[in-house]
C-alpha cells in the first residue's frame, strides 16, 4: 500500500516560502495515501497561476493545462479512465474568473472528480492585482484607490447550481483539509474544496492571522447538518462564507457517469480502438 511519500517526486517547490499552498499539497498527498490510491491510479489536473504549479509536484499522472480549463481536461480524464482518481486544482482567478463558467457546469454536471481551489483572493502569479474573491475596498496594483466590484460568493453559487459536494478550509489547518479531501475523493460525484491559502508576498490584509480571527469551524457549530441544503446556503449567507468544514453534501444524486445510458463501466482506455466491419457500417447507417 502505497504511503505518503510514495507520493513525494523530486521537484522542489517553487513557491514563496510560507505559502499556503505547500500545506495543500501536503493534504492531497496524505489523503491520497489514506484512501488507499496508488500514484498510477491518480491524475492531477491544473491550471494556471501560482496553484497551477502543484500538478507538476505530485508523483502521479499530471497536466498543467491552460488558463480556466483544467477542469474540462479533468473531466475528460475522467469519461476516458473512469478507474483513475482525478483531481483538478486552481486557483481564485483560474476557476472563478476566465474559468468560472467551466466551474458552473462542471458543478451542474456532477462527473466523479475532486476540484481544489486555492483560494488567496488576489492574482498572485501576476504580481498582485485584484481577483473575483478580493474584497470591496481592496487596494492593489489594478484598484488603487479600491475594489468597488461585489466579492464573488462562489460557494454561494456552487450550491444554487445543484453541487453534491461543498467543503471549505483553511491550509494551516491541514488535518480537516486532508479529512475533506479524503471526504472528496470517495463522494460519488463533484466534490468542490475551497481553501483559504494566504498569499504572503502580495496579500497583505488577508493573511494567516486574519482568517484565524474570522474563520468559523462547523465542527464547533451545534446541530449543523451538512445534508441540509438550505441550512448550508443560510449559513454561508450569514457568515459571509467564512466557515470551514464539510458545508454541504448529497448523497442521493447519481453521478453524471451513472445516468449516461451505455456508458460502459470498462474505461473507453482499455476499450479496443478498432471497429468489426459491421459495427462501422452500422455506425455509418444511422447518419445515411
Amino acid at each position: 500500500m502505497a504511503t505518503f511519500k510514495d507520493f513525494r517526486n523530486n521537484i522542489k517547490p517553487n513557491w514563496c516560502p510560507g505559502c499556503g499552498d505547500f500545506s495543500i499539497q501536503a493534504a492531497i498527498q496524505r489523503a491520497a495515501a489514506n484512501v488507499g490510491l496508488e500514484p498510477e491510479s491518480l491524475a492531477v489536473i491544473s491550471g494556471i497561476g501560482c496553484s497551477g504549479r502543484i500538478s507538476g509536484y505530485i508523483n502521479a499522472y499530471g497536466l498543467h493545462g491552460i488558463h480556466g480549463r483544467a477542469l474540462p481536461i479533468a473531466q475528460g480524464v475522467k469519461l476516458a479512465n473512469r478507474d483513475l482518481t482525478v483531481i483538478a486544482s486552481g486557483g481564485d482567478g483560474d476557476g472563478f474568473a476566465i474559468g468560472m463558467g467551466h466551474t458552473v457546469h462542471a458543478i451542474r454536471r456532477n462527473i466523479n472528480i475532486t476540484y481544489i481551489v486555492m483560494d488567496n483572493q488576489i492574482y498572485g502569479l501576476t504580481k498582485g492585482q485584484t481577483s473575483p474573491r478580493s474584497g470591496e475596498g481592496f487596494k492593489t496594483k489594478s484598484t488603487p484607490e479600491g475594489a468597488v466590484e461585489t466579492t464573488l460568493s462562489p460557494l454561494e453559487i456552487a450550491i444554487a447550481s445543484g453541487a453534491t459536494f461543498v467543503a471549505q478550509s483553511f491550509s494551516s489547518d491541514i488535518k480537516q483539509l486532508t479529512s475533506l479531501i479524503e471526504q472528496g475523493i470517495q463522494h460519488e460525484g463533484f466534490s468542490l474544496i475551497n481553501v483559504f491559502s494566504p498569499c504572503v508576498t502580495f496579500n497583505k490584509v488577508n493573511t494567516y492571522d486574519w482568517f484565524k480571527e474570522h474563520i468559523i469551524n462547523l465542527d464547533t457549530v451545534p446541530d449543523y447538518d451538512p445534508a441540509n441544503r438550505a441550512m448550508a446556503m443560510g449559513k454561508l449567507m450569514e457568515t459571509g462564507s467564512m466557515i470551514t468544514g464539510l458545508i454541504y453534501q448529497n448523497r442521493e444524486k447519481k453521478s453524471y457517469e451513472n445516468l449516461i445510458h451505455g456508458f460502459k463501466a470498462e474505461p473507453l482506455a482499455h476499450q479496443p480502438l478498432n471497429l468489426e466491419k459491421n459495427e462501422f457500417d452500422n455506425l455509418v447507417a444511422e447518419f445515411v
